[in-house]
């Protein structure tokens, strides 16, 4: 696995071990407040992440396009400002990063759908 695949790839695996920790961390305290966070990091930064990493191995003519870096650099940002968003917004502090964070991850999949269209001539 190399390129954008790899950085999908590998941005996945930082992200499913930074969610155990945050897991192990709730289950230590009892306090499972921060549970919806949990939940968005282990679905957005990994099973999400590590999906596009795959498609794009599978499918190097996305890979190799431009809009795959522009992708990548969406579904970070998503979940850089999802995940904090969502603590901040728990605890009632602002729901901003939470809500941009939405946006981003929805213009990721966005994105995403389009690359899916655009090249689902190698895919048979």
């Amino acid at each position: 696995m190399r390129g954008i695949a790899f950085w999908f790839f590998g941005s996945a695996v930082v992200y499913v071990t930074l969610g155990m920790l945050f897991g192990i961390w709730m289950a230590a305290s009892h306090d499972h407040t921060l549970a919806p966070a949990h939940g968005h990091l282990n679905l957005v930064g990994w099973a999400t992440m590590a999906l596009f990493g795959v498609y794009y191995h599978l499918v190097p003519a996305a890979a190799e396009s431009p809009l795959a870096k522009v992708h990548f650099g969406l579904a970070t940002l998503s979940v850089w400002l999802m995940f904090p968003g969502i603590i901040l917004a728990i605890q009632g502090q602002t729901e901003l990063f939470a809500v941009l964070g939405a946006f981003a991850a929805l213009l990721s999949m966005l994105t995403f759908l389009f690359m899916v269209l655009r090249t689902r001539a190698a895919l048979a």
